[in-house]
């Protein structure tokens, strides 16, 4: 099934750390079947300044979401992510947005994100590759929601990252 995973980085090498995300989704069986242009973003939610560069990819998998989960969890580590205060800057952040239509609210995973339809930060870049797909909760599309977002973080489309296949998509 579709599963969409919101990439993020603001520390250190930004484009690197992106392409290596996608890397690790390679070596982890999730080649990117889309991946959204990067995009640059204001720090929404912490009161460190940098900003950040986000993308959104798509993948197709048939693993359950906690393994989908482990996964992200350990390319973020292998990339030098430290865990060791909430909002803090990071060299790599995968977020785990949606899997199919699947709704979980369970102490480990969360599906849809729990805060992706109040971020413009996921929803422009998810909007480039799944402007239909729909909130489970509310019927909206993609488009819908993010018209829906007000003063919450300022965005600048920054343009294509190659993929790791090494190729523009």
């Amino acid at each position: 099934m579709d599963c969409y995973i919101a990439l993020g980085t603001n520390l250190g090498d930004l484009g690197g750390n992106l392409r290596a995300g996608l890397d690790g989704l390679c070596r982890f069986g999730l080649a990117p079947e889309a991946t959204s242009s990067v995009w640059e973003t204001e720090p929404v939610d912490t009161p460190f300044p940098q900003w950040f560069w986000n993308m959104a990819v798509r993948v197709q998998t048939d693993r359950a979401p906690g393994a989908l989960l482990d996964s992200l969890l350990e390319i973020e580590r292998a990339n030098g992510r430290r865990r060791d205060r909430l909002n803090a800057p990071r060299t790599l952040d995968l977020d785990l947005l949606m899997v199919g239509q699947l709704t979980i609210d369970s102490e480990r995973v969360r599906l849809p994100h729990p805060r992706m339809w109040e971020r413009r930060f996921v929803l422009e870049p998810l909007a480039e590759i799944a402007p239909d797909l729909r909130n489970p909760l509310t019927g909206r599309t993609v488009l819908e929601e993010r018209r829906g977002i007000r003063g919450r973080g300022a965005v600048r489309r920054l343009g294509d990252l190659a993929s790791c296949r090494g190729q523009p998509l």
